[in-house]
């Protein structure tokens, strides 16, 4: 019973992690036109995506103390059970107010682990 609660657990992580993520590029503006493309300053709009986040990842830090080192991971790693415990202890340490790369409390050394499981 207890590995069907973790998966519950863990699907209603994603879920959340979704709605965030979601919410969070929707709030984004437009990609910025061709800049070879003359346009007034005002008519051109920055984008807040790092060009090294592309379509199907999203930023992480892993942070402890003064250690951290930034991260892209992509989207399936939702389901690595690891990386959802990770998360719900970002959401209990920091909770969903994050803006950009979500940060994670563990060591670089421990999501590199992790990720390369």
């Amino acid at each position: 019973m207890q590995n069907w609660e973790q998966r519950h657990t863990g699907l209603v992580m994603v879920r959340l992690l979704m709605k965030k993520i979601t919410l969070f590029l929707s709030e984004l503006p437009a990609r910025a036109p061709d800049r070879n493309v003359a346009e007034s300053d005002e008519d051109v709009e920055e984008t807040k995506i790092p060009k090294d986040v592309k379509e199907g990842h999203f930023a992480v830090v892993a942070v402890n103390g003064e250690e951290s080192k930034r991260f892209i991971l992509e989207l399936s790693c939702l389901r690595n059970p690891a990386i959802l415990r990770l998360l719900e202890q970002a959401k209990e340490e920091y909770g969903f107010q994050q803006m950009g790369a979500l940060t994670l409390p563990c060591q670089p050394e421990e999501l590199q682990k992790i990720l390369e499981n």
